[in-house]
């Protein structure tokens, strides 16, 4: 089933993919064909299934969903991509802050793109808590090879990551150390309690959100914060506990030794877009 999805504002499919190649976790590996391929848990869906995203010469986009899409498809599909916010005033938040205008320039169309969904965003915080990103990405890909199916997305394999019934049910076979697989598993319990619900996490107040997401299993303060922005891509939240992000900010406003409150004083004047802004500026460190 194909559908389209809504665009206001600039958008640019081949940025996004361009941003999941060189800033992703696990290293997106584009085919050079325009397609942005997906396999993932569609929230309140049993299993995963494949999503092929293109966009036309117009700029409108479309997705084709395979078989019979879940119910959210739509939605999630457009939050993973941004597509659910109104971009048509973040050329005007960049352009009123020439650091911000400098990074953004060579990115034209940016819109930061989200992990699949929260719940797999909060998997990759406890995946890559106290080892490097590289070999976490190995051992989420090992776990999405041996526990998921994978699927024919636009006419290539496309693997996902286990959906919460899956992870649940084959937890304690996990390639992760013993307290990984309990909070693996407890992370799937919550996704299937709807505490991971990127419709829900994006309905309440960042703070709340923040706080709710902080008393799940293995989630402290930066992981918390991973799982709301980039994970439900709420747009407006200035990410008070992510380092490499405050020692960007710090080298390019030209700051010594900043603290997080008079960076997230100076961030003020990227509302309500504090998150992309954020993003854009993380991914030109990376």
């Amino acid at each position: 089933m194909e559908f389209e999805l809504p665009v206001q504002g600039p958008f640019s499919l081949r940025e996004s993919t361009r941003f999941l190649e060189d800033f992703a976790p696990a290293r997106y590996r584009g085919s050079g064909d325009g397609c942005l391929r997906l396999a993932t848990w569609i929230e309140e869906a049993a299993g995963t299934t494949g999503v092929a995203v293109r966009q036309s010469p117009d700029g409108s986009v479309t997705a084709t969903v395979e078989g019979s899409p879940p119910d959210r498809a739509a939605e999630q599909v457009a939050r993973i991509l941004g597509l659910d916010v109104d971009g048509r005033r973040f050329a005007e938040v960049v352009a009123a802050d020439p650091v911000v205008a400098e990074v953004a320039a060579d990115r034209p169309g940016f819109r930061p793109v989200s992990f699949w969904s929260p719940y797999e965003a909060a998997c990759w915080a406890v995946l890559s808590q106290r080892t490097g990103r590289a070999a976490a990405a190995a051992v989420k890909q090992r776990i999405a090879d041996r526990f998921d199916d994978r699927h024919e997305v636009g006419g290539e394999p496309v693997q996902a990551f286990p959906a919460p019934p899956r992870l649940r049910e084959v937890a304690v076979d996990l390639p992760v150390p013993d307290v990984k697989q309990q909070r693996l598993r407890g992370l799937a319990e919550a996704a299937l309690d709807g505490r991971l619900d990127g419709r829900r996490l994006r309905s309440l107040p960042a703070e709340q959100a923040l706080a709710e997401v902080r008393e799940l299993p293995g989630i402290g303060p930066f992981s918390a914060e991973l799982v709301v922005l980039r994970g439900a891509g709420a747009p407006d939240v200035f990410p008070a506990a992510e380092a490499r992000l405050h020692a960007e900010m710090a080298a390019r406003y030209r700051l010594v030794d900043p603290s997080p409150a008079e960076l997230a004083a100076l961030a003020e004047r990227w509302r309500p877009f504090r998150s992309w802004v954020a993003v854009l500026l993380r991914a030109a460190r990376a």
